[in-house]
Formats: C-alpha cells, sequence, structure tokens
C-alpha cells in the first residue's frame, strides 16, 4: 500500500481526528432525517413547502429579497454570472486566479457560456481595491470569493471590501459573493451575515462545508435576479425532480451549527498556535481569519507523508488524512476546524503535537 494510502486509512482509524465535523457516511442524512415526520412531503420540481420555506428562510438571514435552492455552487455561480452579463451584454466577469471557477470547473464558465474571465491581483493575495480600480477592461460582474480558500482563507479587511462595494456600484460593475464559507468568516468580521451581503449584488452559499450537510447551495439576490436564476436552472438540469435529502440535511446542520462558528474559529487559532509552534512549520495565515487555515512544512509530501502517519499511530491522532503538492521541496494541508477538536482531549492534543514536533525535527536534521 502507497504511503498516501496508508495515511488515509491511519486518518480513518485513528481516535480523534482534528479536523471536520466526522465521516461522511450515510449517518450524516440519517441523523438529518431521524425527528423528520416520514409523511413530510417531498419538493417536485423546485416547487412545494420544503424547497420554498427553506429558500425564504436563507433569504432572509441573508438579507436578500429572494433565494433559490441548488444542487451545485458550481451551477449557482456559472448562472449568476451568466445573468449579469447577459444584463450588461458584456461577457466579461473579473476574478482571483485562484477562484474555484478558474481551476476547478474544466472551464465551464468559458466553455458553457462564452463567458470570458479577467484575472486580478497576485494569486499570493486577496484582491485589493486598486486592483479593481487599475482594470483595464469593462466587465459585468466582480467575483469575490469570502475566504479566498486557495491561499489559506485569507481576508480583506471589512473597510476594504465596503470600498470594493461603492466602487462597483458606482462604476455599474455587479458584485457577486462566493460566499461557500461565509458562515464561517463572520465572527472575524463581527458582522451579520445580511450585513455582509448587503454589499453584494448576488450570494452564493454552500450548505456543505463548514455546514456539514449532504450538497446543495443557495443563490440569493433580489427577486427579478432569482426568478431568471431559475429558468437558468432548469436549462443546466438542475432541477431534479426532489432535492428534498439535501434541502432536509441543509436546514438541519445549518439550525445545528449556525451558532458554532465563533467556537471554531477561536479553536482554529489555538490550533495554528500549535502547528506554528513546531520546527519548520508554519500557517497561512499565520493567525487564521476563519475556521479554516493551511499548514506549510519545509518538506516534499513523500517525507511529510511518514512524518504524520507515525505521529498518528502513536498518538491516535490523526492530523490530516491527505498531504498536498507545493513544489518539490515542499508540502503544505488545509484543515478546517469542527465539531471533532472539542471533543479532543487537551493532553492528548498537546502531546501529539509534541511528537509530531520531535518527529520533524528528527527528519530535518537528516
Amino acid at each position: 500500500m502507497s504511503a498516501t494510502k496508508q495515511l488515509a486509512e491511519a486518518f480513518k482509524k485513528s481516535r480523534y481526528q482534528i479536523p471536520g465535523h466526522g465521516p461522511r457516511n450515510i449517518q450524516v442524512l440519517k441523523h438529518a432525517l431521524a425527528e423528520l415526520d416520514g409523511s413530510l412531503e417531498s419538493d417536485i420540481y423546485g416547487k412545494g413547502a420544503v424547497i420554498e420555506e427553506f429558500e425564504k428562510k436563507i433569504a432572509a438571514v441573508l438579507g436578500k429579497e429572494s433565494a433559490v435552492f441548488f444542487p451545485s455552487g458550481t451551477m449557482a455561480q456559472q448562472i449568476a454570472l451568466r445573468i449579469w452579463c447577459d444584463q450588461k451584454s458584456l461577457s466579461k466577469v473579473a476574478y482571483h486566479p485562484l477562484s474555484h471557477l478558474e481551476i476547478h470547473e474544466e472551464d465551464g464558465l468559458k466553455k458553457l457560456h462564452l463567458i470570458e474571465s479577467v484575472l486580478l491581483a497576485d494569486k499570493t493575495r486577496v484582491i485589493r481595491l486598486e486592483d479593481v480600480q487599475n482594470m483595464d477592461t469593462e466587465v459585468a460582474c466582480l467575483l469575490l470569493e469570502l475566504p479566498q480558500r486557495e491561499i489559506g482563507g485569507q481576508l480583506p479587511e471589512f473597510d476594504e471590501l465596503v470600498a470594493i462595494s461603492a466602487y462597483c456600484r458606482e462604476k455599474g460593475i455587479k458584485l457577486q459573493l462566493d460566499g461557500a464559507r461565509l458562515f464561517e468568516i463572520l465572527p472575524y468580521y463581527q458582522k451579520t451575515a445580511a450585513e455582509v451581503c448587503s454589499l453584494f449584488d448576488s450570494v452564493y452559499v454552500s450548505f456543505y462545508k463548514g455546514i456539514g450537510g449532504l450538497a446543495g447551495s443557495i443563490l440569493a439576490g433580489d427577486e427579478a435576479f432569482t426568478q431568471e436564476s431559475k429558468i437558468w436552472k432548469r436549462r443546466h438540469g438542475g432541477d431534479l425532480i426532489s432535492l428534498y435529502p439535501y434541502i432536509l440535511s441543509a436546514d438541519y446542520y445549518f439550525e445545528k451549527r449556525k451558532d458554532r462558528f465563533p467556537s471554531y474559529y477561536e479553536q482554529a487559532k489555538e490550533l495554528a498556535s500549535f502547528y506554528n509552534s513546531c520546527h519548520g512549520i508554519k500557517t497561512v495565515p499565520a493567525e487564521p481569519v476563519s475556521n479554516m487555515f493551511h499548514v506549510h512544512f519545509p518538506l516534499p509530501k513523500e517525507q511529510m507523508e511518514p512524518v504524520f502517519l507515525s505521529a498518528c499511530e502513536e498518538t491516535g491522532i490523526g492530523f490530516a488524512a491527505s498531504i498536498l503538492v507545493v513544489d518539490e521541496a515542499n508540502s503544505y494541508i488545509e484543515v478546517s476546524v469542527g465539531d471533532n477538536y472539542a471533543g479532543i482531549p487537551a493532553e492528548a492534543l498537546q502531546q501529539a503535537f509534541r511528537v509530531l514536533d520531535q518527529k520533524l525535527q528528527d527528519v530535518l536534521r537528516g
């Protein structure tokens, strides 16, 4: 068995796992459905109390007129950008070089919608006001991802967001929020979801990341925007006969976890301090601004896998299921703090990091 598979297996079997909410298995859905009346009627092709009541509830949370439930965020965001481009008769949008649309969607926006992307900012940092002001081409929409996942969940300061929003409105540029992890950033900003979303014309939120639901997302905006999005949802094949397993699990886990994000955020800062105390390790950001951050190692993946595997087997603590490549000499992991973290005994966690630190020192000394 390869070291990569061994690490994944050891993580799965470990007594305590540091990141996440727990296994993504059938129990996730069973918990969500356990206390519901079995005679509850399902949604049918986007209509019915199950879907409509959830859409209204989340629209109110986000401070928007209306919202539409989508089976995937990829579908929702491409549709949002298409609507804004059609409205302006301009097939250009701007976003970060490491946006999900640019690196994870097989050029769906370009191939399906013939929309051209304008990439803003250096890929190591977030988009700033000056990047938007210095665009040398006109765009219909600017998409901002909060937090910027691929660079460790970094965030612009809230005042910068306010300034970008004001500039876009002045220039007639629509502003779309990639809020896949919207609820995760609220403790740092000390704002409500509605306060953040008020800066944006349209908003996408995921229900399987920090919320931990089965799948699915919400796209919110004004009534005209969401009505148009429903047409495009049908065109994309997103109007499944029923989406209720996704909706009911989204609602269940939203209610369960919506007030826990301040705790996850504080725990993430503590966890980052543990990693930063180890030789050669640094987190990005140095202090997290949400419950998600990256941990960088001065060793290639092939050398870090045995270190994590050995530490996991010795301590019973699962640090990560996989290690990602930066380059030939460096690697990293992505960490998202959820329900798991609070269940780890403090002494066991501290001992695990002492073991990890010692093993790293041994490898670095050669």
